[in-house]
């Protein structure tokens, strides 16, 4: 059994299905850019161009999500765990004209969990 890097809570997944009734299929991108570039954006699938710079980490809510090489870096030793809550973020992100915006929240591995970790595909 792999230990997941991305997870996803129920709350933010209600959302998702809900992105997916209007937009179709979906995607995530969290970049390593300052304020709300930090955070996770929605966008319909294809609409965010991935390259060799980003890192596919795995799919939540039947959605890849990515993460931008660098950024990674900084987080590998970290499960994320994508959530939402109530105000509007500064981006080009999906969910924003809701009046909510999805969060990243992370927690270090334990030692187990490093240890059945897959590794993260390379993108093309």
């Amino acid at each position: 059994m792999t230990t997941s890097r991305v997870l996803i809570t129920p709350e933010a997944e209600e959302v998702v299905n809900t992105l997916k009734e209007r937009f179709g299929e979906l995607m995530f991108h969290q970049s390593g850019g300052c304020c709300d570039g930090s955070q996770p954006m929605c966008f319909e699938k294809g609409e965010f161009r991935t390259s060799q710079s980003d890192v596919l980490l795995g799919e939540i809510a039947g959605c890849e999500f990515f993460m931008s090489r660098d950024q990674f870096e900084y987080w590998q030793h970290t499960q994320l765990t994508i959530d939402v809550t109530k105000g509007r973020g500064a981006s080009f992100s999906l969910e924003i004209p809701l009046g909510v915006r999805f969060i990243t929240k992370s927690r270090l591995y334990t030692a187990e969990e490093t240890a059945e970790l897959a590794p993260v595909p390379a993108q093309e």
